[in-house]
Order: structure tokens, then C-alpha cells, then sequence
């Protein structure tokens, strides 16, 4: 599976003034990211705002994106959500020309038990016809996968390959690279620890400010899995305001705000999402300046 080391990208979804997605815009970013020397790329997981899109755009959006891609990088799809069955039927009727893996984030709102937990993603295993990316980001879903679910779906069913953790819980984290199938992939799905996540074992990222910083990032992430992390702490460093900035007025509005400063995309996001304030563009403006 090292098709899922180093740099993966969660994708923002641009979208025109009026809302309609903007696929002009799309291919744009796609090209950035590709050029940028990321690994790999997902297709509508949080940062594309999956949750405002209906199952016509999806589906519209994953074929453009593959086709955009062209196998010129790796390619993941989003497909989650907080009923088991809906979600399972959505992977039956997913197209999987141009997709290598599915992230599917832990159910949302539910608050499901743990064995809940189990169950979800059993149901998924069982009729996938691509690996599984385990996502578990208690800060948006509002429960939390442990270490011991994770590894139990690890040792049950081969095709769960891995997880994108973001809990930014080191003790859950300890425990899960301890006790995990040496195959089995920890990625970081919290760009500020990505390096101190690597160097406890984690093969890289799925990032969000990799959208606006492709070529920084994973440069970055390449040093730390090359195990030079001296060399790494500089860039790592240099990227703690911006990052913060992508974050403080929610994701991905602060991306967006920093691909409409590099002519990439507007900065338009849908409802229940806002744009950043005044104040917070100028920041991020700014940083973007430094950083360059």
C-alpha cells in the first residue's frame, strides 16, 4: 500500500457565486496539486463540503475528477455518512473507474457504542470493491474510534487497509501503533502534527492546507518519512500561522480564502459555511507572501 505514503490532499469542491460547483476551477486545482509532486488526492471527503452536495453532483464530480486526474496520481473517494445502509448502497453504486481506496469517515450524530462502530464499517467491508480508509475525527462526528476497534476491524477484514487519524489523542495513538497489523496504515488527518505523527510511525498526511501549499507540504512530509527530520523542522515550522489560519474561522473556508490569493479558485462556500472575515483574508494574505 505505499500508494497512500507521503502526501494525500483532501480536495476542496470550488464553487461559481451562484453556488453551482465549478468545474473549470476544479481541474485547476487538480493540475496544482499534481504539479505540486503530491502522492495522492481525495475526492469529496470534509474539506469538499460533501455534506452540502446531492448524490447528482457527487457522482458528477468523482467521474470529472478521475478523468481530470488520469491516473497521473493515486485517487480516494469520500463516501460516509451516518446511515449504515445509505452509505453501504452508495459504495454498490460507486463507479470505481480512476479510485484506488474509499475514506469513509466513523458515522456522525449517532454517537454510536463502539460495537456500533464495528458493525458500520463491517457492513462496508463486506461489499466494497476497493480498499477502505478508516477515518475517525471526533471533533466532527462526536464520538470516537479507539485503538481497540480499529485494530480489531485491522486483524478482521483485510480490505480496511488503514486510517486517517485525527483525534490528536497521542495516547490513542501510542496505543493503536503498538498493538496494530505491521501492514496496516496510520495516516495523519491533522496537518499541525503531521511530523510528530510520522516520526511515531504514521505514513504520512491527508491535508487540507495541502490544497494552497502542495509543493511545501509534502516536501515537507518527504523529509520526515525520509527520516530527516532536522531538515523537516524548518518548513514545519514555517507553516504553523498559515495552518492556523486555515482553521480559524473553520474548514475549508480558510483554504478557499487562500486559493482565491493564488488565482486557483474562488472562495465561495455553501451554507451552513461562511467565507472568512475581512481581518482574517488580510492574515492569510500575508502569510501566503512569507511563505512563498
Amino acid at each position: 500500500m505505499n500508494k497512500f505514503h507521503g502526501t494525500g490532499v483532501a480536495v476542496v469542491t470550488p464553487f461559481q457565486a451562484d453556488g453551482q460547483v465549478d468545474y473549470s476551477a476544479l481541474k485547476t486545482l487538480i493540475d496544482h496539486l499534481v504539479n505540486g509532486g503530491v502522492e495522492y488526492l481525495v475526492s469529496l471527503g470534509t474539506t469538499g463540503e460533501s455534506a452540502t452536495l446531492n448524490k447528482e453532483e457527487k457522482k458528477k464530480v468523482w467521474e470529472f475528477t478521475a478523468e481530470a486526474v488520469n491516473k497521473r496520481v493515486h485517487l480516494v473517494a469520500g463516501i460516509g455518512g451516518n446511515n449504515t445502509y445509505e452509505t453501504v448502497a452508495e459504495i454498490k453504486a460507486f463507479d470505481i473507474a480512476g479510485y484506488d481506496a474509499i475514506l469513509s469517515a466513523s458515522p456522525h450524530y449517532n454517537k454510536p457504542t463502539q460495537e456500533g462502530i464495528y458493525q458500520h464499517y463491517k457492513a462496508i467491508a463486506e461489499v466494497t470493491p476497493l480498499p477502505v480508509i478508516l477515518y475517525n475525527v471526533p471533533s466532527r462526528t462526536g464520538s470516537t474510534v479507539s485503538a481497540q476497534t480499529t485494530v480489531r476491524l485491522a486483524k478482521d477484514f483485510k480490505n480496511i487497509i488503514g486510517i486517517k487519524e485525527a483525534s490528536g489523542n497521542f495516547e490513542l495513538l501510542n496505543q493503536l501503533m503498538r498493538d496494530k497489523p505491521q501492514e496496516f496504515l496510520v495516516i495523519s488527518g491533522d496537518d499541525p502534527i503531521t511530523l510528530p505523527m510520522i516520526a511515531m510511525g504514521a505514513v504520512g498526511v491527508i491535508s487540507v492546507i495541502g490544497n494552497a501549499l502542495p509543493k511545501q507540504f509534502s516536501d515537507m512530509v518527504r523529509l520526515c518519512l525520509n527520516g530527516d527530520y532536522k531538515a523537516a523542522q524548518p518548513a514545519h515550522y514555517s507553516l504553523i500561522e498559515f495552518t492556523r489560519l486555515m482553521f480559524a474561522e473553520g474548514s475549508p473556508a480558510g483554504v478557499k480564502t487562500a486559493l482565491k490569493q493564488l488565482n486557483i479558485c474562488g472562495d465561495t462556500v455553501r451554507l451552513p459555511l461562511v467565507q472568512v472575515s475581512k481581518d482574517t483574508a488580510e492574515k492569510i494574505k500575508e502569510q501566503i507572501a512569507i511563505i512563498q
